[in-house]
């Protein structure tokens, strides 16, 4: 069976947290813990202007939504997703993906 891989797209990411409540709720792990967590990342440009960035990151409580991808479904936090920026294959097919994509992270489940 092919490694599975989540691929986030962090250049469109909102911060919504949908993916963090998703996650949350599938599992319903206990306050404090969760299989992903959004990290704000603030930057002054150089002409001066703040440019807010959000990059989602997968902790160790990530069990890739075993379960449910078992069940032929996505991952909570990819069906969630408000802004579409995770997505849940292949590691070959999200390697592939990220050529497209340069501002994302590939996480192998």
């Amino acid at each position: 069976m092919a490694k599975k891989a989540l691929l986030i797209d962090y250049e469109y990411c909102t911060g919504c947290q949908a993916c963090q409540v998703a996650c949350k709720q599938e599992h319903d792990y206990a306050v404090g813990q969760g299989g992903i967590h959004l990290n704000q990342i603030d930057v002054t440009l150089p002409n001066g202007r703040l440019r807010t960035d959000f990059l989602p990151f997968l902790t160790a409580y990530c069990d890739g939504c075993a379960a449910r991808v078992a069940r032929g479904e996505q991952p909570a936090c990819v069906k969630h997703c408000q802004a579409q920026t995770m997505f849940h294959g292949t590691v070959d097919e999200m390697a592939e993906a990220m050529d497209d994509k340069p501002h994302s992270v590939m996480y192998r489940l």
